[in-house]
């Protein structure tokens, strides 16, 4: 009998620290999104332009800065430090986010298609993560291919500084709204099936895919449906 209440106990205390860390990732999630607004509309009032006359550079230094900021999460995940680092990760995301914003605001129905985009992702977001709790599907293998998807997005995007394609632009943001679509579902069921126990680390994830489907996503309306006035 103690055999079996202690099976059950195990059981229980593990599904319980699995739903305490998916609860505390949407909330940190749902915290993130405002250092992230005030990021972007900050960036938008003050017209910021991150090494806007020389783009490949910016992009290496923004790609230093963000797996600093990485790198630094991870070494302080299980403090409060942690969180902080995250949200003032958010808040430079929210300023490298304001150009595009700005650009979208520049269309007469600019605000439309902002709110579209929002709509867009957390529909997504919505939708992803229902799949991944309540698919039987072991989604854990598609990890190492999202991994290389976004390693060649890089690539493209750096190689497109220079070659200034917008078929190739067109594809990347298409790709990207895929991959980071999917590495929701990888990431929510990660923490589901007990692979993921850290909520800083967790929502870290999350938020870049969120970030990156509704930047990729703004830029496809901004292209198709922006209305000049």
């Amino acid at each position: 009998m103690s055999n079996l209440q202690q099976t059950f106990g195990s059981t229980y205390d593990t599904t319980a620290v699995r739903h305490r860390v998916l609860r505390n990732t949407y909330w940190l999630l749902a915290l993130s999104m405002i250092p992230t607004v005030l990021g972007a509309w900050i960036g938008v009032q003050f017209k910021f332009a991150f090494f806007a006359g020389s783009p490949f550079m910016g992009m290496i230094i923004f790609l230093a800065i963000a797996f600093g900021f990485f790198y630094a999460i991870e070494k302080t995940k299980n403090s409060g430090l942690g969180v902080a680092l995250l949200l003032g990760f958010t808040f430079f995301m929210g300023l490298m986010l304001s150009r595009l914003i700005g650009h979208i605001l520049g269309f007469a129905n600019g605000t439309s298609l902002i709110m579209t985009a929002f709509g867009g992702t957390a529909a997504i977001l919505a939708t992803m993560a229902s799949v991944a709790t309540v698919s039987k599907r072991d989604f854990s293998g598609l990890g190492k291919w999202l991994f290389m998807g976004v390693l060649v997005i890089i690539v493209a995007a750096l190689a497109n500084i220079w070659l200034q394609l917008p078929a190739l632009q067109l594809t990347i943001s298409v790709v990207a709204i895929g991959i980071f679509s999917a590495f929701i579902l990888y990431d929510v069921q990660r923490i589901i099936n007990g692979g993921e126990t850290n909520y800083v680390t967790a929502t870290l994830g999350i938020y870049l895919s969120v970030y990156n489907i509704f930047s990729n996503l703004l830029a496809l309306l901004g292209i198709f449906g922006g209305e000049r006035d």
